[in-house]
């Protein structure tokens, strides 16, 4: 039986053209490579389906496309507010949890994985074991020693020279890129493990803090009535040559948020508890967090590949 695009929907009742998807996915040429040519032609019917369904009408059509331009025109290398968008609707939380599935079904897992988010920065400053990356006097801040090794999850063995890519908001629930009043910099940096894979510096204790609502994700948020509120948080990113680069976060378990984040992230296995820390003049808390990374020999066995926005991040 014919139909005209949208599933167990009879040709003959329709009263849109029965042929029109089908057109447009066969315009696509020879020479389009095998993988684009399955996930635009999906991406082709499950659009046109969606507005033949909903009775999408021009006005509506230019209110989304006027949407995507402003998250496109609001982007640049400090905030990703099309990235945003797509943490609101739980696309790239949902896009982890597939590229990650066949790892995740094994009985001893890697670290897992988390969502990149819009205010990661490229090159942050790198600095030495030990240092703090707090480049401001933050007297109320709950100061952190945060220490651990990187290991490799199939061997065990500890990772010399791998990258740990750390930055987190400021007690205001702002990155440095957001707030004028903090420096260039501040709560980033860049660690390289030594010989026994180990790493630690000096951080806060993170806050929890509202998705921006200035920009097109914010609106998103106030149409569907939903809250803003992220959990308290420190993000990373883990790279190591011949290693799969990993993209995660940390949580801390005293924020309410864990059990209901803006952008659904949080996974168990990410929740950690901040310690009391004595003896130590610069910090008030300690915490120790280990990254165990996939090989790509390993990742490959398992069918799982880095993903675009891994590759991007990481420059591997």
């Amino acid at each position: 039986m014919a139909t005209n695009g949208t599933k167990g929907a009879d040709s003959a009742t329709s009263k849109y053209d029965p042929d029109f998807t089908r057109n447009v996915i066969n315009a696509t040429g020879p020479k389009a490579d095998p993988r684009t040519r399955k996930v635009l032609g999906s991406l082709i019917q499950h659009l046109h389906d969606f507005c033949r369904e909903n009775e999408i009408t021009v006005s509506e059509w230019m209110k989304a496309v006027d949407f995507i331009n402003a998250a496109g025109q609001m982007s640049d290398e400090k905030r990703n507010e099309g990235q945003l968008v797509c943490d609101v609707l739980g696309i790239e939380s949902l896009v982890d949890e597939i590229t990650y599935k066949l790892t995740s079904e094994a009985t001893d897992l890697p670290t897992a994985s988390a969502i990149l988010g819009p205010f990661w920065r490229k090159d942050a400053p790198i600095r030495q074991m030990g240092d703090s990356i707090i480049l401001n006097e933050i007297p109320d801040g709950d100061h952190t020693h945060l220490y651990g090794v990187v290991t490799d999850f199939t061997t065990g063995k500890p990772i010399e020279n791998a990258v740990v890519d750390v930055w987190h908001t400021a007690p205001n629930g702002l990155y440095e890129q957001q707030d004028p009043d903090q420096p260039d910099w501040n709560l980033r940096g860049r660690f390289f493990t030594k010989a026994d894979g180990k790493f630690d510096f000096y951080c806060l204790r993170p806050t929890s803090y509202p998705i921006p609502f200035d920009g097109p994700a914010g609106q998103l948020l106030q149409m569907l009535d939903r809250h803003p509120m992220r959990p308290a948080h420190i993000h990373f990113i883990v790279s190591s040559p011949g290693h799969q680069p990993l993209v995660t976060q940390i949580f801390d378990r005293r924020d309410e948020h864990c059990t209901n984040d803006s952008v659904f992230a949080v996974k168990e296995s990410l929740i950690v508890d901040f310690l009391p820390r004595e003896g130590d003049p610069k910090a008030q808390f300690e915490l120790k967090y280990d990254f165990r990374l996939v090989s790509f020999e390993a990742a490959e066995k398992a069918g799982v590949t880095p993903n675009a926005e891994q590759e991007s991040a990481t420059g591997i």
